[in-house]
């Protein structure tokens, strides 16, 4: 008899048409600050947080997809409009839901900042927590993001 893993980590939309859920603790919990970011979530940054593509399930309904770059997709609640997620196009890659569309979004707090050199000059936001440019984590990162081409308007 196999055993149902329970979720470690939930949440979903506003109208409650889709959920999800995580079955392992979630994972470099982020602001990112690209331009990509800002769009998609209408603010100056994305807080982002996710994990692992197999400990990720959605659990009611199916979110809308659209296809933000060449190299990524972002999840959102076709009846409501929530941002919901965002996933690299690549097998290994984490998929990351918004903060804010969790039930319990104090449980993940920030470690990193991201695309740091497209945030607002006078955004002052957890000026503690470190941040890096974006592709600065390493040559592959940089390559990785040289070749993305935004599909936003």
């Amino acid at each position: 008899m196999s055993q149902v893993k329970a979720p470690v980590a939930e949440g979903g939309c506003q109208c409650g048409a889709v959920r999800y859920a995580f079955y392992a603790p979630l994972e470099n919990s982020h602001a990112c600050h690209c331009r990509m970011c800002q769009r998609a979530v209408g603010g100056a940054f994305a807080l982002l947080a996710g994990g692992k593509k197999e400990n990720f399930a959605w659990t009611k309904g199916a979110p809308a997809f659209f296809a933000s770059s060449n190299l990524a997709h972002r999840g959102f609640c076709a009846a409501c409009g929530t941002p919901l997620s965002f996933a690299y196009d690549m097998p290994e890659a984490r998929i990351y839901v918004t903060s804010g569309s969790l039930d319990a979004p104090e449980g993940a707090p920030i470690v990193i900042q991201y695309g740091v050199e497209s945030r607002w000059s006078w955004i002052r936001f957890c000026e503690d927590v470190s941040g890096e440019e974006t592709g600065a984590a390493s040559p592959q990162a940089a390559e990785f993001f040289a070749g993305m081409k935004s599909n936003q308007g």
